[in-house]
């Protein structure tokens, strides 16, 4: 059986991942926790920090994979302004020990980056846009995908955005932190001048094993199929949750005085993936009855 390493294995994605892989790949899932949040399926876990050199390439060589795909980030761009040596480390120096100990076997590798790598003036994006990202998040994410252009490797880089659904234990999505602050009669503010396409993390997960089984080793654009901004996306939520949307109320982005500069006008072209990959993705009323599907099984 082939030999997959994926970081992050904990988070939505990571998880997303070992559920339509473990029966095609024998899989070592590496994260920072104790322990595998996902105990209904078998496979190898280890307790690791990728930041340590030393004990990931021990991990690799061990394990000898074919591929690694690597969704380990520190994806708090507010965080990341604020603790910039963190979030270097984490997002391009931990890329970095993935490269060292990756090209001493040969393993493949898929990357996750971000639309933060641009700066939201002329989206939708495609590919061979130019990017010029705003904030730190986005310089990192942008530094990590340039560690993979100057390594010899195979590679895939895979940007995404705003991607949510249903996982077990993994901190709150968009849509999971929408659904559970409705619940509970919140008034919420939420912006209209931030666009970007939701992204059903299953098809994202399906979209890299796609790539693997392929070996189509290039930049792709994978998101959902349907560009919107955060407050018609928040009505959506509610419209399909059957919850009250007069708690939802329209601001700008400005007036809320974050400590990251956001992409506005952001947003993917996803023809690429689609036609390279013959994959399908999403929209936001597919996406979103995919997900009420999950999540109430797992609320049960």
């Amino acid at each position: 059986m082939v030999n997959i390493i994926i970081t992050g294995i904990n988070g939505l994605l990571g998880q997303k991942l070992l559920e339509q892989a473990a029966s095609k790949f024998s899989i070592l899932g590496i994260d920072i926790h104790p322990e595998p949040f996902n105990k209904q399926i078998n496979f190898k876990y280890e307790k690791l920090d990728i930041t340590d050199r030393r004990l990931l390439t021990e991990s690799i060589l061990n394990f000898y994979p074919h591929y690694l795909i690597n969704t380990a980030a520190m994806t708090d761009v507010d965080g990341c302004e604020k603790k910039k040596e963190q979030c270097w480390k984490i997002n391009v120096q931990a890329v970095k020990n993935i490269v060292y100990a990756a090209r001493k076997i040969g393993t493949k590798i898929v990357h996750l980056s971000s639309d933060y790598i641009f700066d939201g003036k002329n989206g939708p994006y495609s590919e061979n846009d130019s990017p010029s990202p705003l904030g730190y998040y986005g310089k990192s994410k942008l530094a990590s995908e340039n560690v993979l252009h100057a390594s010899d490797l195979d590679y895939s880089i895979v940007r995404t955005m705003v991607l949510y659904g249903a996982a077990i234990n993994v901190r709150p999505n968009y849509v999971t932190w929408l659904i559970s602050a409705l619940k509970e009669n919140k008034n919420l503010k939420i912006v209209t001048d931030q666009v970007g396409n939701p992204t059903l993390a299953d098809d994202l997960a399906a979209t890299i094993l796609k790539i693997i089984e392929l070996e189509k080793w290039d930049t792709f654009h994978v998101a959902g199929s349907e560009i919107i901004d955060r407050y018609k996306f928040a009505l959506k939520i509610a419209e399909v949750f059957g919850l009250e949307d007069n708690f939802i109320s329209p601001i700008i982005t400005s007036d809320l005085n974050q400590t990251a500069l956001r992409p506005l006008r952001s947003g993917f072209n996803v023809i690429k993936a689609t036609t390279e990959l013959g994959v399908k993705l999403s929209n936001i009323e597919e996406g979103l009855n995919i997900f009420k599907r999950q999540y109430r099984k797992m609320k049960s």
